[in-house]
């Protein structure tokens, strides 16, 4: 057994094999125990479990380990229904019940609350997916330059690794439409790629939609939410789980309106989902949005509907409110940042609009409870937290935070 150059000897040898009781798992999906004291991270494991693993690697502060046996199973663990599971790197949570599942994404959000920005606050349990295996509406598999022996899998990154791809024939979380092609579109990357194209690697697309499965990211499509259609460039940025993204909606929908509340901004638009979907809830609704082209969709969607009390425009991150010609009193503002959240410059122009609501939409509760804390610290109050599990079986997990303003802070 070679042992890595760089690896810590203390306080575990190199694959030394340990027992411990799993406490809990992190937001990032992995089992977290303790061995005399010491931190142990594994994955693949069901809190209360104990287990054997064999560390692989020794930080400062705790260790890493594979799982080799689960001596004491939990009560919701089951056999999970890819093969590839604990191979692809895709999903964490396969062996695990999906009630449960619910249950440890809403806790895991609890906690992040708790540890980034030091709130007490009962998060609602998590909403289920109507569909919890064939929900992804969009893939993108990889494949790297070919290997030595000629081979040049097609799929997902393998569990663990940087740069290795585990060969996914099929899918058991992407719609039925996507698997049906899946065959074909794999065959054709290889077959009629090109040399150069196999020789570098790539990327490959498979978007189900309105019309059809599609694996050109450049073609325009469109795609149903409630009763309107939205269209936009199948590569680009639109929730792929088509079977809770109304239920989402409405729930934003149902908290972004209040009888005192006339105005709404959209401050991260895309292609106008918030902004037209709540559109009839108010008297005037301005998306705001950096990307040039998601306006452009946001406006073309706006037409196909004829609604005519949304105004779409390009913000610059540092002016963003510069436009607006109404005040924030009664005002709700949605935000949906990308994954990194948002950043200081912008939470101090909302902070400077002052509107009666926030709702905050996000995928990783993680940077959401950090901005969370600002908003508490500068006159809004947390009035519900609730996730909604787009993700079956990853340990991603969208949480919607709604803020009203204190009494007296807008006036």
């Amino acid at each position: 057994m070679q042992i890595p150059k760089n690896f810590i000897p203390t306080p575990f040898e190199y694959h030394e094999e340990v027992e411990l009781k799993i406490d809990h798992l992190t937001n990032l999906g992995m089992g977290v125990g303790r061995v005399d004291g010491w931190v142990v991270m594994v994955p693949f494991v069901i809190p209360g479990e104990l287990v054997k693993v064999s560390i692989f690697r020794n930080h400062s502060q705790y260790s890493e380990a594979d799982l080799l046996e689960v001596l004491e199973p939990s009560e919701h663990r089951l056999s999970p229904k890819c093969g590839l599971f604990t191979l692809c790197g895709g999903c964490q949570y396969q062996h695990i019940n999906y009630d449960e599942q619910l249950k440890i994404k809403t806790q895991q959000v609890q906690e992040l609350l708790e540890k980034n920005a030091n709130i007490q606050f009962p998060v609602s349990l998590a909403k289920s997916s109507k569909q919890i295996y064939g929900y992804r509406s969009k893939i993108t598999p990889h494949y790297n330059r070919p290997d030595k022996n000629g081979d040049q899998p097609i799929g997902f990154l393998k569990y663990g690794r940087r740069h290795d791809i585990v060969d996914v024939k099929q899918c058991v979380i992407a719609t039925e439409a996507i698997n049906q092609s899946l065959p074909e579109i794999r065959e054709k990357a290889i077959l009629e790629g090109g040399k150069k194209r196999r020789q570098r690697g790539g990327t490959l697309l498979l978007r189900e939609t309105l019309e059809g499965v599609v694996n050109n990211p450049k073609a325009v499509v469109s795609e149903k939410v409630g009763d309107l259609t939205f269209q936009f460039k199948a590569g680009e940025f639109f929730q792929n789980n088509p079977f809770i993204l109304p239920d989402l909606v409405e729930f934003v929908k149902i908290h972004a309106s209040d009888n005192d509340i006339h105005q709404l901004v959209d401050a991260y638009c895309g292609v106008g989902l918030f902004a037209l979907s709540l559109s009839s809830m108010f008297e005037s609704v301005v998306g705001v949005e950096i990307s040039e082209a998601a306006i452009q969709f946001a406006k073309v969607n706006a037409q196909i509907h004829n609604i005519d009390n949304v105004r779409f425009q390009i913000g610059k991150a540092e002016a963003i409110f510069q436009h607006i010609n109404f005040s924030g009193k009664n005002t709700s503002v949605i935000i949906d940042p990308p994954r990194k959240g948002c950043d200081i410059a912008f939470i101090e122009q909302l902070l400077d609009f002052n509107p009666r609501k926030i709702i905050y939409v996000s995928c990783d509760p993680a940077t959401q409870a950090r901005d969370l804390k600002y908003f508490v610290e500068n006159g809004y109050k947390l009035t519900q937290v609730q996730p909604f599990d787009l993700f079956p079986h990853t340990r991603h997990i969208e949480s919607v935070a709604i803020l009203e303003i204190n009494s007296g802070s807008n006036d």
